[in-house]
């Protein structure tokens, strides 16, 4: 037990020594400029002396939003990131990263200008080394500092201290940093002091950048998964939940962890899982103080899959029929452009319609009836990423993006440019990712874009019964032909008067004339 004391304690030091980072100074707060160099050199904002970007105005998007939020002006994400920074870099070619000092995905090099080969798997068909190495690395980024950004715990009206000589951040661990980033996507707008919080709003859900925030959400992951490792092809594996069943089968202790034998809502002792705790679950403090989840940590992780007996419909995870049939729409998405919306790919593989695409205000399917079947942390929306099964379950939900992606090739001209819900038109900058990217830019396929692919095997449509009976016909009729044709040749062979004639006659053309004449001569012989 002493070995986690002395690691306890080894964070915390490292916490104090590396706050504030190079951005988040009041300094660079009130200039609202955030242009470090990747290099540490005097000017040269964003690698300008090398040509790898240069700092810019950040482009917002100024389109009309949908009529869900009717707000103006009262919450730090609208025209996100204005109210932090307004000039940040823009890099150029093949380079990116909050300082132009990266290479974009699927790249590396001092260029970036080598593919690198980023392969996500079924988890279910890794070696157990494989499965292991994966479970390690998993628990090593929920307890490693994030190298490179932290989080706001305060609104910005509230950032800066008494003096305004400190600002409100929090140093935060890889694997928190990516569930405080969804917390945050989704927090309710703070109205003021005895008002309540207004709810009409969703950064990350709801809406058509559904499936391109979780897109990049995990692009962040994998990325800062692939620095702490030091393995540029290390790939976050996905949960083929299209099953139809309902058992968890990732929920073992070689990998996602079982069911306790004592707590029939908890994680098996023999998991590392068991032993993380969740953050962000103060939301009732949030919303009636103002104030924003901190890197506090709080209960264990809470799971008990197919366990809701007052849903039965969430009781069975999705059947494999309802990829074919989501897969088969060919509208990205339609208005409202939200979780009402009919015959849209986006509300129907978020899982608020049928999978046939019918938008049904009782159904839950696809995603949707993944999170609620894991029945704990994981099904609800401020908290799910706080189960390690939130990973997997979105990196399948966004290969069936990409397959929808290859399949229907739309162009970003399909997905809407104004009247989504706020935060979800084409151009608006996702909320809260740094640095600035906007929807339009995750939605591409991913082998060319992201430099990402999937190994999926993906269940084909059964025939139905009129195709069957068109198969079984033409299978009829060209028997028929066939065997016709055979009794036509044998009738007439035996038909000849002569029967059966050689191949060669007396007449038959010999290759040459001389070997005519040899022929004539043994004849007369």
């Amino acid at each position: 037990m002493w070995w986690s004391v002395l690691l306890v304690c080894t964070y915390v030091v490292v916490t104090q020594g590396q706050f504030p980072r190079q951005c988040v100074t009041p300094e660079g707060l009130r200039s609202g400029t955030c242009c470090p160099s990747p290099t540490s050199r005097a000017n040269d904002e964003c690698g300008f002396s090398t040509g790898r970007g240069r700092c810019m105005l950040v482009p917002v998007d100024g389109r009309p939003h949908g009529p869900q939020y009717p707000h103006s002006g009262r919450d730090d994400r609208e025209r996100w990131p204005q109210r932090f920074f307004n000039r940040t870099c823009r890099c150029n070619d093949n380079f990116s990263g909050y300082h132009c000092g990266r290479c974009k995905h699927g790249l590396t090099g001092p260029n970036c200008d080598r593919r690198v080969n980023v392969v996500r798997r079924n988890i279910m068909q890794m070696s157990p080394g494989e499965k292991r190495a994966f479970v390690r690395a998993m628990d090593r980024a929920k307890r490693t500092i994030h190298p490179d950004l932290v989080i706001c715990t305060r609104r910005y009206e509230e950032i800066f201290s008494t003096d305004g000589r400190n600002v409100q951040f929090e140093n935060i661990t890889i694997y928190n940093f990516f569930v405080w980033t969804h917390y945050y996507s989704v927090g309710k707008t703070y109205m003021g002091h005895g008002q309540d919080s207004f709810g009409g709003v969703d950064f990350s859900h709801e809406g058509p950048g559904f499936l391109t925030w979780h897109r990049f959400h995990l692009l962040q992951l994998e990325r800062d998964m692939q620095d702490m490792l030091g393995d540029p092809t290390f790939a976050l594996p996905y949960w083929n939940f299209a099953t139809g069943s309902s058992e968890c089968d990732i929920c073992t202790d070689d990998l996602l962890g079982a069911r306790s034998s004592f707590d029939m809502n908890g994680i098996s002792s023999n998991s590392v899982f068991s032993q993380w705790r969740v953050l962000c679950e103060s939301v009732e403090e949030y919303e009636t103080l103002g104030t924003i989840c901190n890197s506090t940590e709080g209960g264990p992780i809470r799971r008990n899959p197919a366990g809701n007996v007052a849903r039965p419909m969430v009781q069975k995870l999705p059947e494999p029929q309802d990829i074919i049939d989501c897969l088969d729409l060919n509208t990205f998405d339609t208005p409202p452009y939200y979780s009402t919306s009919s015959r849209s790919f986006r509300n129907t593989i978020e899982g608020y319609s049928a999978p046939q695409g019918e938008y049904d205000p009782v159904v839950r399917s696809l995603h949707n009836l993944a999170h609620l079947f894991l029945n704990g942390t994981g099904g609800q929306t401020h908290l799910s990423p706080n189960d390690p099964i939130f990973v997997l379950l979105h990196t399948f939900t966004d290969a069936i993006f990409d397959e929808w992606l290859q399949r229907h090739s739309p162009g970003t001209a399909v997905y809407p440019e104004e009247n989504a819900p706020i935060g979800h038109n084409r151009n608006f900058n996702m909320v809260p990712f740094w640095p600035p990217i906007t929807n339009a830019e995750m939605f591409l396929p991913a082998p060319e874009a992201l430099g990402y692919t999937y190994e999926v095997e993906w269940p084909t449509r059964p025939f139905t019964l009129s195709e069957i009976l068109t198969i079984a016909i033409v299978v009829v009729v060209l028997v028929v032909i066939v065997v016709g044709g055979v009794i036509v040749c044998v009738v007439r062979a035996y038909s000849s008067p002569d029967g059966l004639e050689p191949l060669l006659r007396d007449h038959y053309r010999r290759y040459s004339e001389e070997e005519r004449l040899v022929g004539q001569s043994k004849s007369e012989i």
